[in-house]
C-alpha cells in the first residue's frame, strides 16, 4: 500500500510515500513539516528512505527521519550527504510487497531516479513527470531540457497501458490511464 503522508500539508515539500508491506519504505521524506509523527501514526518501524533525489524539498526531513527510525538513505549518489548506499541503475530494489526496478533519469537533477514495477503496476516517478503531461523543471542547477525528455522517452519505453498508478513527486497521483500522462509529457517538454 503507498499512502502520500504529505497530503494537505501546506508546507513546502514534495509529496511523501510511505510504501507498507514486507519492506516498509519511506520515498522521499519530504520538507517543513513534521513527517516522523505521520509515520508513526501509521506504522510501528520503517526499514529504509529511498531517494527520487536530493532537492531539498525532498530531503528537508531526511536526518530527522534516519534518527527517529534508525534507518539509512539509498539514492543515485552516495556522496551526497544523507544518502548512504547508492543504487545503480536498473537495479532491482524491494519498496513494500514487489519489487522495483530503478531507472536513472536525470534532467532535473542528476541524481534523479524513477522506481518500476511491472507486477504492481506503479511509477514513482519523482520529479520527472506529473499529472496532465507536466514535468520536471530544467531550469535548476543540473536540470537540462533534453536530457530531460531522454529520460522521459526511456521511462515511457519501460510502461505500458497496464501501469495503473503514477505517483509524482508533486500535486495528485494518477489512477486514471497514467502511461497517458507520461506520454503527454513527453510531448510537452519537446514543444516547450
Amino acid at each position: 500500500m503507498i499512502t502520500n503522508l504529505a497530503q494537505g500539508v501546506r508546507a513546502f515539500t514534495s509529496n511523501v510515500y510511505l510504501v507498507d508491506g514486507d519492506r516498509t519504505v519511506l520515498v522521499d521524506p519530504g520538507a517543513n513539516f513534521d513527517v516522523v509523527e505521520a509515520i508513526r501514526s501509521r506504522v510501528d518501524d520503517l526499514e529504509a528512505v529511498v531517494l527520487t533525489h536530493t532537492h531539498p524539498d525532498h530531503v528537508g526531513n531526511l536526518e530527522a527521519v534516519k534518527d527517529a527510525f534508525g534507518v539509512e538513505a539509498w539514492g543515485y549518489d552516495h556522496t551526497i550527504d544523507g544518502v548512504d548506499h547508492a543504487i545503480t541503475d536498473e537495479e532491482t530494489i524491494r519498496l513494500g510487497d514487489h519489487e522495483y526496478i530503478a531507472l536513472h533519469t536525470p534532467g532535473h537533477k542528476d541524481d534523479h531516479l524513477c522506481f518500476y514495477s511491472a507486477d504492481a503496476g506503479v511509477l514513482i516517478a519523482g520529479d520527472l513527470v506529473f499529472q496532465n503531461g507536466s514535468f520536471g523543471r530544467t531550469d535548476l542547477e543540473e536540470g537540462d531540457r533534453e536530457t530531460l525528455i531522454e529520460s522521459i522517452d526511456r521511462v515511457s519505453e519501460w510502461i505500458d497501458d497496464d501501469l495503473a498508478e503514477l505517483h509524482t513527486g508533486h500535486g495528485p497521483s494518477v489512477t486514471s490511464k497514467p502511461a497517458e500522462h507520461v506520454e503527454l509529457a513527453a510531448r510537452m517538454a519537446r514543444q516547450t
